[in-house]
């Protein structure tokens, strides 16, 4: 544009000059040409004349006009280079701009791709995984003849009663009965003020003869005849979600929340019925069916490589549950710490361990059971009458541990153990007088009593023999009583017996043979035994009857489960309880053989078994 600006008047310039040559020469050929000329001589002399006289004057203007051209030129050039300059310099802010917007462009997608490492990272230190399982369940149970416990307490006590208002022993249960109903609002107050120490002083102050004159007159009165305790059709349905999460290289989270419950239950408190899968205490609480709040199962954190040495800390909520060997009947990989057959029991501690090896580990374990200074009304008592926490600690050694292998070594002892744990019950009858509960009730139970120690030792040997895993287990369990007994009896004793010191044991033993379609079919066979006084920590166990491993007597189980997919399995199974004793999974009460019309604090079964069918996803 600046150039055609300038261009225009010098063009302008020339055109004139081209117009003042062409009137200067037209005048000077007016004036030579003759008047009167033949016409072929006036126009010859006309170009004659015009080329001769007009010509000095035509000279000047060229070489003018040349000049100008030349000054053009010379003009156009340096214009040309200004333009050229201007190009450049508008050139280099549009480069410069166009760095800077490439620039821009580069920075947010860095920025995004840092925003989405950073996330992605955030992520990535929760890592989310769990399972949801649904099972039906058939179960077919025999409960034997025996001597209802409860009401032949409670017969004692109105027999204390009608001895103090009659002066004299009761002559027969009829006479009981109508003197209470007599007198009953005296009774009540007399039985809300009674305490089982009372009770024990009284029976101890009884002569022999007339004890055993006054159970054989209340005994037949507490007879109840064998029954069916059958359930055809019983739904579950489990839910579990874990969390992981790596805060450094050895420092991580580790945390699992359950929430397990029978269809169209969620009530959270079970009935009591002689079980100790029936109680709501710290150790079941997403053991075993309950309701449908999600609860805390494991909580920890794990330190390892302490000092970039092979110590490694770890404290909270354990992973206590599903240890060795209880992973074949689940298909799936080791899940808990402990042996299995000695500890199933959910519960807070800490474990201090050392990485002796690859294949090998020793862990120092330390848990507590129960909490006697907090929550259970600690500070209205006098010190006297305070109880002791009970403390676990042991040693779980990961002798050899590999792919295909096993040896576990686990030794435990538990302190000052009470005659229960802090829990939520429904109770059909006072455990102290034996008087039924006249509305179900949620209560709280806490325990009355140190009892003693419990001692126990157990070696877990596994191996993979292709297509074949077999395993075997066995344990052992010593009762440490301190002399202390309440209504529910001592350690491995009644309630109004001596107690000494017990020792049981149990075998544990199992084959699970793997099909050749990449092991997603795999069938397998597990037996146990208990014996009269075996005892273990296993109320946590995932079996809707009773906890297996718990069993005094005989198990036999088989299943099979197949992979729909790598993470979609279904399963079957059938389990086999054969009684021989009572008191299985509690370490109050003698044992009573089954089959010889025991007496009974609460009814049990002898025999039961059940069908159950699952489909499992896992996530």
């Amino acid at each position: 544009m600046r150039k055609l600006w300038f261009t225009t008047p010098v063009a302008l310039l020339l055109v004139l000059q081209g117009a003042r040559i062409e009137r200067l020469t037209a005048g000077q050929a007016a004036v030579t040409q003759p008047e009167n000329s033949h016409p072929s001589r006036r126009a010859t002399g006309e170009l004659r004349v015009s080329e001769n006289e007009a010509a000095p004057g035509a000279a000047d203007l060229r070489q003018e006009i040349e000049r100008l051209k030349q000054t053009v030129a010379a003009l156009e050039q340096r214009l040309a280079a200004q333009e050229k300059k201007a190009q450049v310099a508008t050139a280099q802010p549009a480069e410069r701009q166009s760095t800077e917007s490439e620039m821009k462009v580069s920075l947010k997608q860095l920025d995004r791709r840092l925003t989405r490492a950073e996330r992605d990272n955030a992520l990535h230190r929760v890592h989310l995984g769990g399972d949801y399982r649904f099972e039906a369940h058939s179960i077919l149970g025999d409960v034997p003849a025996h001597y209802d416990g409860m009401k032949l307490q409670n017969l004692l006590v109105k027999s204390m009663f009608t001895m103090n208002a009659l002066g004299r022993p009761p002559g027969s249960v009829e006479e009981i009965n109508r003197t209470i109903a007599a007198r009953f609002s005296d009774y009540q107050f007399f039985s809300q003020n009674l305490s089982f120490d009372q009770i024990k002083g009284a029976m101890e102050r009884f002569p022999a003869s007339l004890q055993q004159q006054l159970f054989g007159m209340l005994m037949p009165s507490s007879f109840v005849p064998g029954y069916k305790a059958n359930n055809k059709i019983l739904y579950t349905n489990r839910f579990r979600l874990r969390l992981d999460s790596r805060l450094a290289e050895n420092v991580s989270v580790t945390a699992r929340l359950s929430m397990y419950k029978v269809f169209g239950d969620s009530t959270g408190v079970q009935v009591f019925n002689g079980q100790p899968n029936t109680l709501n205490i710290d150790g079941t609480t997403s053991g075993v069916p309950n309701s449908d709040i999600l609860r805390v199962d494991r909580a920890y954190f794990t330190w390892n490589k302490i000092g970039n040495s092979p110590f490694f800390l770890s404290i909270g909520r354990r992973p206590s549950t599903e240890g060795p060997p209880l992973e074949y009947r689940e298909d799936e990989p080791r899940a808990g710490t402990p042996s299995g057959a000695l500890i199933n029991y959910q519960f807070d501690g800490m474990t201090f361990g050392y990485h002796l090896k690859d294949h090998t580990t020793l862990r120092l374990c330390y848990g507590l059971g129960y909490e006697s200074g907090f929550g259970s009304g600690d500070l209205l008592k006098l010190p006297q009458d305070r109880l002791k926490d009970v403390h676990f600690i042991g040693a779980n050694i990961d002798l050899w541990n590999s792919d295909d292998s096993l040896v576990q070594l686990t030794v435990a002892r538990t302190y000052d153990v009470t005659d229960g744990f802090n829990g939520l019950m429904v109770l059909p009858n006072n455990p102290i007088t034996g008087d039924p509960v006249s509305a179900p009730v949620v209560m709280r139970f806490t325990p009355s009593s140190n009892l003693g120690a419990i001692n126990l030792a157990g070696i877990n040997l596994t191996r993979k023999i292709r297509p074949v895993d077999v395993f075997v287990s066995a344990n052992y369990v010593g009762l440490r009583p301190n002399g202390k007994t309440m209504p529910f009896g001592g350690l491995g004793s009644d309630p109004f017996e001596r107690p000494v010191n017990r020792d049981g044991g149990m075998i544990y033993v199992g084959a699970r043979y793997n099909f050749p379609n990449d092991e997603r079919t795999k069938v397998g066979f597990e037996y146990n035994r208990g014996s009269k006084y075996w005892f273990n920590f296993a109320h946590a166990e995932d079996d809707i009857i009773a906890p297996k491993t718990a069993t005094r007597g005989d198990v036999f189980e088989t299943f099979l489960t197949h992979r729909i997919n790598s993470r979609f399995i279904f399963k079957t199974g059938y389990i086999h309880y054969n009684y021989r004793y009572s008191g299985s999974g509690w370490h109050l009460g003698a044992p009573k053989k089954l089959n010889s019309t025991p007496l009974l604090g609460f009814p049990t079964y002898k025999g039961a078994s059940m069908l159950s069918l699952g489909l499992m996803t896992r996530f």
